[in-house]
């Protein structure tokens, strides 16, 4: 048997189908019930639970009890990425469903991704940021710039709140309907919030679209076009 990583152990994991429908419907970040997630892989609720306990004894998902409820969810931003960037592959290599609806477009405009903005408007972003010299690529590395710093604050969020947490503070998302970078880190789930709160954008229910109101909308454009 070969030392390192088993990439195997991993790959049995996904390669369910029901089990890799419970991991798409986590990356909405948000936790759901064994019963809503029997729903989203098309299983029997007692089928859910073993897939449920398999997936967290590989370290992919977490439970957290409240109350009489078990929520699950998504480990970290790193299974986010790591299944976003599998994504990606399946649509590179034409992996894709048969069946197609009219959420689709709407997926590939807006939507979360774990807890950042993907899909079209989140690439905008990421373009504009990197455009307008707050965000600086190095390879496949991000950092933020002096100027980057300025326009965090002036969009009303603390830098110095979320450059205290564990994860990175940006990084780069490889966007699977438009197969190019887009943001995440802290700093990308900030900036969703921010939109968010502001009432810019709305999260669809039991989605992972993000849904942009009209004003909100030419408020994403005017912050985009903003420069330094």
């Amino acid at each position: 048997m070969k030392d390192g990583p088993d990439i195997s152990r991993i790959g049995q994991l996904i390669g369910d189908p029901a089990r890799a429908n419970i991991l798409s419907a986590l990356m909405s970040g948000k936790a759901l019930t064994a019963t809503e997630l029997a729903q989203e892989a098309g299983v029997t609720l007692q089928t859910t639970s073993g897939h449920l306990a398999k997936l967290a004894d590989g370290g992919l998902i977490r439970m957290r009890k409240q109350g009489r409820h078990r929520y699950y969810a998504l480990t970290d931003d790193e299974v986010a990425g790591v299944l976003e960037n599998l994504m990606h592959l399946a649509a590179m290599k034409g992996h894709l469903r048969t069946r197609t609806g009219p959420r689709d477009p709407a997926l590939r405009h807006a939507r979360i991704c774990y807890d950042h903005l993907a899909g079209d408007k989140g690439i905008a972003l990421y373009d504009a940021l990197i455009q307008q010299g707050h965000l600086q690529e190095t390879g496949d590395e991000l950092s933020l710039t002096r100027s980057g710093e300025s326009f965090v604050e002036e969009f009303g969020i603390s830098l110095e709140e979320i450059q205290s947490n564990r994860r990175p503070l940006c990084r780069q998302c490889l966007d699977w309907s438009e197969r190019r970078n887009h943001l995440a880190g802290t700093l990308g789930k900030a900036i969703l919030d921010q939109m968010l709160e502001r009432n810019w954008a709305k999260r669809e229910v039991n989605s992972r679209i993000i849904q942009f109101s009209r004003e909100g909308e030419r408020q994403f454009t005017a912050l985009l076009a903003k420069q330094n």
